[in-house]
Order: C-alpha cells, then sequence, then structure tokens
C-alpha cells in the first residue's frame, strides 16, 4: 500500500476526469496511486466508501477540497465482502449527519439509523438494539427519532435490499444534507465522516486478518504438540 503522495499530484476538483492532466476527483486520484486503469470506480476500496469519498469529494468546497488528499492513499487495499462494512459505513453516515441537517431529512435519516441496527443485528444474529453513537444521534433529534421508530415498526428491511439501495441513499443523502446544513464548517464535517468511515472498514479488515492468522497458526501449533 502506497504511505506517500507522489511529489507532483493532479488537484482534486469535481466530477470525472479524463485523464490526469485534467485533473482528478479523490478516487480516481486512488486508481492512479494503486497502479490501476485510470477510475473513479477502482477496485482498491469497499464500493460503498469509494462511493462516500466521491461524494465528499464533489460536495467539499473549492478552498477546501485539497485537505482530502492526505486520506486518499488510506483507501488503497482497502476491501472486504463482509456484509457489515456496508452497514457500518450507512451508520456512520447517518449518525454523523443526523443531528445537523435539515428537518426534512432527518426524518429519513432517523429511519436509516435504525435500519442500520436491525440489519446488523440480523448479521450478528442478536436481538436488535442501539449502540452508543446511534442512541446519542437519535436523542438530539427527538421529534424525527419519534417518528422513525413508528414508521420502522411496520417495514422490514432485507440484508440485500439494505446493501443495494438503502446503505448507498443513506450516504448520498447524509454527505448531500451536511454540505448544504447550517453550520460553520461543513467542510469540516463531511472531511471528518469520511476519516471515521476510512477507520470503520480498517479495523473490519484488520480484524478479518487476525481471524485468518489465528485459523491458519492453529494446525501448525497441533502438529507441535503432536510431536
Amino acid at each position: 500500500m502506497h504511505s506517500h503522495l507522489p511529489a507532483a499530484v493532479p488537484l482534486l476538483s469535481r466530477g470525472k476526469h479524463r485523464n490526469p492532466r485534467k485533473g482528478a476527483c479523490f478516487m480516481e486520484f486512488a486508481s492512479y496511486l494503486a497502479g490501476e486503469r485510470w477510475s473513479d470506480h477502482p477496485a482498491c476500496t469497499h464500493p460503498l466508501l469509494a462511493a462516500m469519498a466521491r461524494l465528499v469529494n464533489d460536495y467539499t468546497t473549492d478552498a477546501n477540497r485539497q485537505r482530502l488528499t492526505p486520506l486518499i492513499p488510506s483507501v488503497i487495499g482497502l476491501t472486504t465482502t463482509d456484509p457489515r462494512a456496508d452497514v457500518r459505513i450507512a451508520m456512520r453516515a447517518a449518525t454523523t449527519a443526523l443531528p445537523v441537517v435539515a428537518a426534512e431529512r432527518q426524518l429519513a435519516l432517523a429511519v436509516s439509523v435504525l435500519a442500520s441496527e436491525h440489519v446488523l443485528a440480523d448479521l450478528d444474529g442478536r436481538e436488535p438494539g442501539l449502540e452508543p453513537a446511534s442512541k446519542e444521534a437519535l436523542d438530539l433529534v427527538p421529534e424525527a427519532a419519534r417518528w422513525a421508530y413508528g414508521f420502522r415498526s411496520g417495514v422490514k428491511v432485507s440484508r440485500r435490499g439494505f446493501r443495494r439501495y438503502a446503505a448507498p441513499n443513506t450516504v448520498q443523502l447524509a454527505v448531500r444534507g451536511v454540505s448544504q446544513a447550517c453550520v460553520d464548517d461543513p467542510d469540516a464535517i463531511l472531511r471528518d465522516l469520511l476519516t471515521a468511515a476510512i477507520a470503520d472498514v480498517q479495523a473490519m479488515v484488520a480484524a478479518e486478518v487476525t481471524v485468518t492468522d489465528q485459523v491458519e497458526t492453529r494446525p501448525l501449533a497441533a502438529f507441535k504438540a503432536g510431536r
């Protein structure tokens, strides 16, 4: 994985670009550093995390977009097939945006928080509950939370449906909502959101590596014990 940016790099700008001479969005830059074909959908990054990065890139103002550049190396090789990753990314987006977006967006994001918790519990094989970040976000918008609980009581979300539709829609709604929120520095919130989502996926990938290492070392340990 690349740990440093090259000395001469294209400037980050909004949208897609045909080549580095025309500029680059966040994920196009990642494809360049990863040695992949020039694309804003490179294989080196989890699809939903890449979608969030593209949205944050496009909704961050021109004045602050270059501050995203140091995050680019951290998404290279950051991918997993664990369906929990989509849930974690969507949950991070919803809980971050919920307290700051306009009221009309709070209703949908509150539902997204509850749906994320439900799907995560289903994947974990446990009863649904609220993680601290979800509870804190919902407590800050009691009217939206009350409406969301009533709405969710009659709606079921499948794992597949959440991954294909609900999670991407949540990320898009959250990023757009933050960018238009009446707060002092929406760009900083978007940058922190992407940073936190990257850390969430990094933690999942690290856990997968740990489990794989443990499984691979058990036969060797058993062989040594047998001798």
